[in-house]
C-alpha cells in the first residue's frame, strides 16, 4: 500500500490553492506533477555536470555522457528491455510513434498491405499510420469498441489478413481508462507476421510493463505522464527490426563515419538520437523511475483502482443519472480514468465550474476525436489519478459537482468557447 499523504510531501505544488482551494490535481493523464526529487536531480546536473555528451574528453563532458548513459540503463531495467541500447531517447510518445511509422513503416509497407488500428487511439498513433498509409496506398482498418469500452477481440481474426503488416494500439485509453489485453492482440498479429507498436503512453507509468513478457515489437510512452520532465520520452524497439532500420533525422551523433560518397551508421541507440539530446530530461527521467520502483508499480495500480472503484461508487449514489460516466463498468479492465459527462451541460463549462472549486480536470476530446464519435459525444471531462490522489479528493470532487448540478439550469445558459484542447 502506498503511504500517500508521506508522498505528497514531495509534491509541493499540491500546497498550492486555486481560486480560494486548496489545489486538487486530476489531470495526471495529460501530464503528472513532479517530485522534488527529479526537479533536484535536474538541477544538480545543470548546476554540477552540464556538458555536451559524447563531445569531448573532459571531466564534465564525461560526467554527463556516463549520467545520459546510466539514464538508458535505468530505463531498460523498468521495462526488462533485453539491452539499454534498445532504448531511444525520444521528445515524446508521439515522436516515439512517427519514427516508427517514417523508418520501418515507409520501408516495409506497400500498396495494398494493410494497418490495423483501433477506434480507442489517441491522434498521436492513428495518425502517423494514416500520412504513412496515403503515401504508399495501403488500407487502414480499425477495430471497434463494445457500448462498454472493451475492444471487439472477437472481431481480431477476421481484421487480421495476411496483408495485415502493422497492428498498432493503446495499451490503455486515455479516454476509457480501458487496461487492453496486449498478449491476445500480439498473439493474433504475429500469427500473420505483423509487427505490433503498442502505445504505452498511458499503462508504463501505472502498471508494471516487461516488454520481453509482452511480446510487442515496438513500445512508445512519455517521461512526463510519469513523474518526469516534459520534453523526454522513450521508444522502445527490438534490437533486430531497430538495426535494420536507416535513421528519420541524422546528422550529429548519428554516424561512425561519413565522407562526400558514403555515411556509417553508428550503433543503437545513437544512431536515432540526432544531435544533442534532453540530457537533463534523461537524468529526471531517470530518477522518476527510481522514484516509481520504490512506491512499487503493483503499489501504484492498486492505489489508482481503490481510487477508480470509489469514484464509480460515489458518482452513482451521491449524483445518479445526472451523469454519464464511459468505460468499462468492471474495475479489473480499467485503470485510473473517470471520463464522464453531466446532463445538459456542455464539458467545458463543467470543467471552468470545477475549477472555481480548485479541481483540475480534463476537458474535450482528449485527443481521441473518432473515440468520442464513436461514444455519441463531441468531448467529455476527464478525471485522472495518480500517486498523489485521495478519496478525500474524490469526495471533494463529488460535492463540487453536486453543486454544479443544482446550478445547472444558470450555467447552461452561459456562453461556450469552443476552445482546442489538445487535438
Amino acid at each position: 500500500m502506498l503511504d500517500v499523504r508521506k508522498i505528497r510531501e514531495d509534491f509541493p505544488i499540491l500546497d498550492r490553492e486555486v481560486n480560494g482551494h486548496k489545489l486538487i490535481y486530476f489531470d495526471n493523464a495529460a501530464t503528472t506533477q513532479r517530485p522534488r526529487q527529479v526537479v533536484e536531480a535536474i538541477a544538480e546536473f545543470y548546476l554540477k555536470h552540464n556538458a555536451n555528451v559524447h563531445r569531448g574528453f573532459h571531466t564534465l563532458s564525461q560526467e554527463a555522457s556516463q549520467l545520459f548513459e546510466e539514464a538508458h540503463e535505468v530505463i531498460a531495467r523498468f521495462i526488462n528491455a533485453y539491452s539499454w541500447e534498445e532504448v531511444i531517447q525520444v521528445a515524446n510518445t508521439t515522436e516515439a510513434i512517427n519514427i516508427v511509422a517514417q523508418t520501418w513503416g515507409m520501408k516495409n509497407l506497400s500498396e495494398g498491405d494493410e494497418i490495423l488500428l483501433t477506434v480507442m487511439d489517441h491522434h498521436s498513433n492513428m495518425l502517423p499510420w494514416r500520412v504513412v498509409a496515403k503515401r504508399v496506398d495501403a488500407r487502414v482498418k480499425y477495430l471497434d469498441i463494445t457500448d462498454d469500452g472493451l475492444l471487439k477481440y472477437e472481431d481480431l481474426s477476421d481484421l487480421i489478413t495476411e496483408r495485415t503488416k502493422v497492428v498498432a494500439f493503446p495499451m490503455m485509453s486515455n479516454v476509457l481508462g480501458t487496461m487492453n489485453d496486449v498478449k491476445r492482440i500480439v498473439k493474433e498479429a504475429h500469427s500473420v507476421g505483423a509487427v505490433v507498436v503498442a502505445d504505452g503512453a498511458q499503462w508504463v507509468p501505472h502498471a508494471p510493463t516487461d516488454v520481453r513478457d509482452l511480446g510487442v515489437d515496438f513500445l512508445a510512452f512519455s517521461g512526463h505522464k510519469m513523474l518526469g520532465p516534459t520534453g523526454v520520452g522513450i521508444l522502445w524497439g527490438r534490437r533486430d527490426i531497430l538495426e535494420s532500420l536507416e535513421p528519420f533525422k541524422c546528422g550529429g551523433d548519428t554516424i561512425k563515419d561519413v565522407t562526400l560518397d558514403s555515411v556509417v551508421w553508428h550503433d543503437l541507440p545513437w544512431r536515432f538520437e540526432a544531435g544533442t539530446p534532453n540530457i537533463a530530461g534523461m537524468v529526471g527521467l531517470a530518477e522518476a523511475v527510481r522514484y516509481i520502483q520504490r512506491l512499487g508499480l503493483e503499489n501504484v495500480l492498486q492505489h489508482e483502482k481503490e481510487l477508480l472503484i470509489y469514484t464509480l461508487r460515489r458518482f452513482e449514489e451521491e449524483l445518479g443519472d445526472e451523469v454519464t460516466i464511459y468505460g468499462p463498468k468492471d474495475p479489473a479492465v480499467r485503470g485510473g480514468i473517470v471520463s464522464f459527462n453531466v446532463d445538459g451541460l456542455h464539458h467545458h463549462t463543467v470543467g471552468k465550474a470545477l475549477d472555481l472549486f480548485g479541481i483540475a480536470v480534463r476537458t474535450g476530446g482528449h485527443c481521441a476525436h473518432p473515440l468520442h464519435y464513436r461514444l455519441g459525444v463531441k468531448g467529455t471531462v476527464r478525471a485522472s489519478y495518480y500517486v498523489y490522489n485521495t478519496v478525500e479528493e474524490v469526495d471533494k470532487l463529488v460535492e463540487a459537482l453536486k453543486t454544479v448540478i443544482s446550478v445547472k439550469e444558470r450555467l447552461a445558459k452561459e456562453p461556450v468557447e469552443e476552445v482546442c484542447t489538445g487535438g
